[in-house]
């Protein structure tokens, strides 16, 4: 009976363990689906977090979900960060690769011809002053319909101490 529990149910515990600290520093993870799987240039997918601790850096990134038939090698997109009084206190223009400029090969997992990609687009973020904020993202590629972008997510995390 004990070398059964060894065998059969410790890996299975160690892992729930292991897995379930992967997530521990995560604060805040959203998605927006675009409509027709298309984004419209007027589309600024919008994300609401709480910051609870502004003396803790963070990590964000963006996660794409995009079809291997996207156009384009990179996406520029452009942030708007808002404070709960709705000024902007940051705002920025920035690529992101989905394609390997080499092989043209799709960055990210995927499965079939889909790909999600999550790019890591702040390392040790502070927040100025604990509360509410607004990010949203517009993409900036000079098209009005930018298609194969399914979905564009935002991920915060406390940024893992060394």
């Amino acid at each position: 009976m004990k070398n059964t529990f060894a065998k059969v149910y410790l890996p299975i515990f160690v892992s729930i363990i292991i897995f379930s600290a992967c997530d521990q520093n995560k604060i805040y993870d959203a998605y927006v689906d675009l409509e027709e799987n298309t984004w419209h240039i007027d589309t600024l997918p919008t994300f609401n977090l709480e910051i609870a601790d502004n003396q803790i850096p963070y990590d964000i990134s963006y996660n794409i979900r995009y079809a291997d038939f996207y156009p384009y090698y990179n996406i520029y997109l452009k942030y708007f960060l808002e404070d709960s009084t709705s000024t902007i206190i940051g705002s920025e223009l920035q690529e992101i690769i989905l394609f390997d400029k080499k092989t043209g090969n799709p960055l990210g997992e995927g499965l079939g011809d889909i790909f999600d990609r999550q790019a890591l687009v702040f390392s040790g973020f502070k927040f100025p002053a604990s509360g509410k904020y607004t990010f949203k993202v517009k993409q900036f590629m000079r098209t009005d319909k930018l298609p194969g972008i399914m979905s564009f997510g935002l991920r915060v995390d406390k940024q893992a101490s060394d």
